[in-house]
């Protein structure tokens, strides 16, 4: 475990609110279609369920952090959160696979609000370092998959240290982990026609880390990991 954490309400105690700006079109459309296509998408043919979605905050910038097999999971999360919210939640995403095309790129950009950050030819005004704090820095919320990629089946892999690095950067700002269920069977890497699943998002309290990269790295994977076996133990 890291060497400290704070609980959820102390995590987020004091902190200030986040400034709301005017919605722009672009935010519009996102909130059309979600409310029109994806939420009513994931609830009624996805078979979405969840829990813990307490957790999320209500205006505090956060980092929240999931297992990754299909891109089923950035919709999932997204789907999570009112209307209102959606422009200030982030997915991290890679530039070179989202920003492959301008059609590409303006479909994510404005259905998913994606952060793109650069996985090659890093220099100091594309580091995805920066990029990630200076959203979080604006008030923006940002969602990672710590595994670097998806995977191809329903084990998790080994987290990457990224996340430990951003905390590095702004301590105190709470990570929230969460745990998908069957979306890697519901729309598996490689395929683009979702099926009906039962799938699931487990949520656990947010938490405020501290030490080094190798124990916030542990920790994160540990937090993601211990709901995965709550589950587990259910059923």
């Amino acid at each position: 475990m890291a060497s400290g954490s704070e609980s959820a309400s102390e995590a987020t105690a004091g902190k200030t609110p986040v400034k709301v700006n005017r919605p722009t079109l672009r935010n519009v459309v996102q909130m059309i279609v979600f409310a029109l296509a994806i939420k009513p998408f994931m609830a009624l043919f996805i078979g979405l369920r969840v829990r813990g979605r307490e957790h999320l905050a209500d205006s505090t910038p956060f980092i929240l952090i999931a297992n990754h097999s299909s891109h089923l999971d950035t919709i999932s999360l997204l789907s999570l959160f009112p209307l209102n919210r959606l422009r200030r939640i982030r997915p991290v995403a890679a530039a070179d696979y989202f920003e492959r095309n301008k059609f590409v790129s303006l479909l994510t950009k404005t259905l998913f609000n994606i952060l793109p950050i650069a996985r090659k030819n890093i220099t100091p005004e594309n580091n995805p370092l920066r990029r990630m704090r200076e959203a979080i820095e604006a008030g923006d919320s940002i969602i990672i998959f710590p595994e670097g990629t998806r995977g191809s089946g329903q084990e998790m892999g080994e987290f990457r240290s990224g996340v430990a690095h951003l905390i590095e950067k702004i301590p105190g700002v709470p990570v929230v982990p969460a745990y998908l269920v069957n979306m890697g069977r519901s729309l598996p890497k490689g395929e683009f026609i979702p099926v009906p699943f039962f799938c699931e998002i487990r949520i656990g309290a947010p938490r405020v880390l501290q030490g080094s990269r190798q124990e916030i790295t542990r920790a994160l994977e540990a937090a993601v990991r211990e709901l995965a076996r709550e589950l587990a133990k259910e059923r």
